[in-house]
């Protein structure tokens, strides 16, 4: 495997796109450079296989008046349904509007912006995959 990828300017990463997604998707370290930030470029599958397994959902599934409730302790979601599953398709849906939130006003807010791994998780994922990572 050769060595990472490293692009000092956003014209020298432009003019050479098709070297850092390659780099990316053979799993390498592939970053470039703008102004005085640096972005890294990662595959999206492997981004959310490397999430979901250091981003535990720690979520607290609790029958409660007949139906299910759904928390994630320190995330502001829930969801209930009548049935187990229904409680997961609508803590699905919860999670996607959350991810929708924070991207759209959320990330700059002192007690939401460190849940930036969480959201790119619930982004890079379908609902099945959501839905394993939910109930472990």
């Amino acid at each position: 495997m050769s060595a990472a990828v490293h692009f000092e300017s956003y014209s020298e990463g432009r003019a050479n796109l098709k070297t850092l997604l390659d780099a990316a998707e053979q799993g390498r370290v592939a970053t470039l450079r703008r102004d005085r930030h640096t972005a890294v470029v990662v595959d999206s599958d492997r981004m959310r296989h490397f999430l979901s397994s250091v981003v535990p959902s720690h979520a607290s599934v609790v029958p409660e008046n007949g139906g299910w409730s759904v928390f994630i302790p320190g995330l502001p979601v829930s969801a209930d349904g009548n049935s187990f599953d229904e409680a997961i398709t609508e803590m699905i849906d919860a999670l996607r509007e959350y991810a929708e939130d924070w991207q759209a006003r959320l990330r700059d807010a002192p007690n939401h912006r460190e849940n930036w791994g969480i959201v790119a998780l619930i982004v890079l994922s379908t609902d099945e995959q959501l839905q394993a990572w939910l109930v472990g």
